[in-house]
């Protein structure tokens, strides 16, 4: 994938960069390509939470008190 790149500086632990930068050398990549994989990998996590709630918002609310009577009915408590 082509695209335009920005440079930024971050600050990271010593004992985390140091990790990133020899596992950059073991796997023959840059601390930026780890660095924007991690980034990008968080952020679809992010949307995948987001698309996970949107589908849960059309379920009906069940309060608390209800949900441990379910629960006890069923014999899961």
């Amino acid at each position: 994938m082509l695209s335009k790149s920005k440079r930024t500086t971050i600050y990271l632990e010593s004992d985390l960069y140091k990790a990133l930068r020899l596992k950059a050398a073991t796997i023959s990549r840059s601390v930026s390509h780890l660095v924007n994989d991690a980034v990008r990998e968080a952020l679809a996590e992010d949307a995948e939470d987001i698309a996970a709630f949107d589908e849960r918002t059309k379920e009906p609310v069940i309060s608390y008190d209800e949900m441990v009577k379910r629960l006890n009915q069923d014999g899961r408590i």
